[in-house]
């Protein structure tokens, strides 16, 4: 029997410079099959193609055999083809009910039924997402968990899923890959895509790889493991860069200088008499669950929330007591803060990399220019560009149009042009591809080589222990637990961050 989904010598150009070329694979039914590769690779161009986002310059596809053309998203999803986006695409203004069965509406619609079939079905794939509430009012997590049950509930046979499980908690994860076994049972194919190398070993049955858009191989995941992927990834082994045995190396010094003390801070529910320091020249590593108040404390310390007025704790910056409003008056002192989600928080999208890092100078002490000179801009952009080896035409690049890992590298100058004391980076490898990983993490451990204070807050524990010297572990709003980098391990950790 034909593959239920197969392309051939698939290729896109864009003025004559080919971000797809001659790409052939085929899909089965009940197949996972993990594509991979760098940002930039080519992944969400031939997946775009695929769902007839985009159209391809050459190339063919195949569905149960014969040959299909798609000119809209919509006529690939009538033929059986749905994708969900890294970005959701959900209308914000509306419900989830109404997001869900958008397009398949009634001439009279009464909103009750809706919601009732809306509230069964997500209970059917364990989301636990309110249908009457309006998108916009969602975090991030759960409007990825609508985006994947309307693909679901369109009975879809192919499903593509760009960075699924980006957003998702621990346990969500776990009910979304539950939710993949059950579309493999029912003769769903599945096209998976992730930076988390991990979770494509766990849950496909095969791996392909791309490169500088061009296929480099494909073969069933048994015969892969993580540095095989990365070596077909980025043409060389990254395994010791991103995860040796390199923890805690600064630790011979003794500590440093503190430079922030945290006393019993509380937030409401979120965090709650929370106490740790942060010194000098050394990785501070926080782990936690997701709602583990790990964000909460650092965006308290920032400026960015308010602690309790009465109870609230104490902050103590340089040995001198501190109470933030607002995230100016921390940037002026020296505290910058890297946002886990670059895109609502971190990044001007309309901006060029040389206006973004600019502004982070404008916010940053003493700095009370009135005008710009683009002179100014563009010699201060060439040196972090240069420095954090942001890849880019030029300057002028709008922010958006960077791949995920340069976006972050923006993220970051931004926040080192203002040249602080206590740098808290918040998830900062988050849909980074792993290339600019390990890029990202040379960035971090030479600041702490440079004497700075560093935090690094991740949920995924390999990053942790590679980078941290001293390892925080949060639960329920405090931090319950530290360890030395050379006696940390992962049992004892995660146990600290479950019990």
């Amino acid at each position: 029997m034909p593959a239920l989904l197969e392309i051939k010598g698939m290729t896109k150009e864009y003025h004559g410079v080919a971000a797809v070329q001659d790409i052939s694979m085929a899909l089965e039914m009940g197949e996972v099959h993990a594509l991979l590769g760098e940002n930039g690779a080519g992944k969400s161009t031939l997946t775009k193609m695929i769902a007839g986002v985009v159209a391809p310059t050459r190339g063919s596809i195949l569905l149960d055999g014969s040959l299909v053309t798609f000119a809209s998203p919509a006529e690939a999803l009538r033929h059986g083809i749905a994708m969900v986006y890294q970005e959701t695409s959900l209308v914000p203004s509306l419900t989830v009910a109404q997001n869900l069965f958008l397009g398949d509406e009634q001439v009279f619609n009464r909103l009750r039924p809706l919601y009732i079939a809306a509230q069964q079905f997500l209970q059917s794939l364990n989301f636990p997402v309110d249908p009457t509430l309006n998108v916009a009012s969602l975090g991030a997590a759960q409007r990825q968990m609508v985006e994947i049950a309307r693909a679901v509930r369109k009975n879809a046979r192919v499903i593509i899923f760009d960075e699924p499980t980006a957003t998702l908690t621990p346990e969500e994860k776990q009910h979304f890959f539950e939710l993949i076994g059950r579309l493999k049972d029912r003769g769903c194919a599945i096209i998976f895509i992730s930076h988390a190398l991990e979770e494509a070993l766990a849950i496909s049955d095969r791996i392909t790889v791309l490169r500088d858009g061009k296929l480099v191989t494909t073969d069933v995941t048994a015969n892969f493991d993580r540095d095989k992927i990365i070596r077909a990834m980025v043409g060389r082994s990254l395994s010791d860069e991103l995860y040796g045995a390199n923890a805690g190396r600064r630790k011979t010094r003794g500590y440093g200088k503190r430079v922030l003390s945290v006393q019993n801070v509380s937030m409401g529910r979120m965090v709650r008499n929370s106490s740790f320091a942060v010194y000098a020249g050394q990785i501070t590593g926080i782990f936690g669950l997701i709602g583990s108040g790990r964000t909460e404390t650092a965006k308290i310390i920032s400026g960015i929330f308010k602690r309790n007025f009465f109870h609230g704790g104490v902050v103590r910056l340089a040995d001198q007591n501190v109470r933030y409003r607002t995230p100016a008056p921390a940037v002026r002192h020296g505290i910058a803060y890297v946002t886990e989600d670059r895109k609502s928080e971190g990044i001007f999208e309309t901006m060029s990399i040389a206006e973004s890092i600019y502004v982070g100078l404008l916010a940053s002490a003493g700095n009370r220019a009135t005008i710009v000179r683009s002179s100014d801009m563009q010699k201060v952009a060439g040196h972090w560009t240069k420095s954090l080896s942001i890849r880019a035409i030029s300057a002028d690049v709008p922010v958006v149009e960077l791949s995920g890992g340069n976006q972050q590298k923006v993220v970051i100058a931004k926040a080192l042009v203002q040249q602080p004391r206590l740098v808290i980076f918040d998830e900062p490898t988050r849909g980074v591809d792993v290339g600019a990983i390990a890029e990202i993490h040379a960035i971090i451990n030479k600041l702490a080589d440079e004497g700075m204070a560093v935090v690094v807050i991740s949920s995924y524990l390999p990053e942790v222990m590679n980078l941290s010297d001293r390892i925080l572990v949060s639960r329920k709003g405090r931090i319950v637990e530290e360890y030395a980098a050379d006696e940390a391990t992962e049992e004892k950790i995660m146990y600290a961050a479950v019990h």
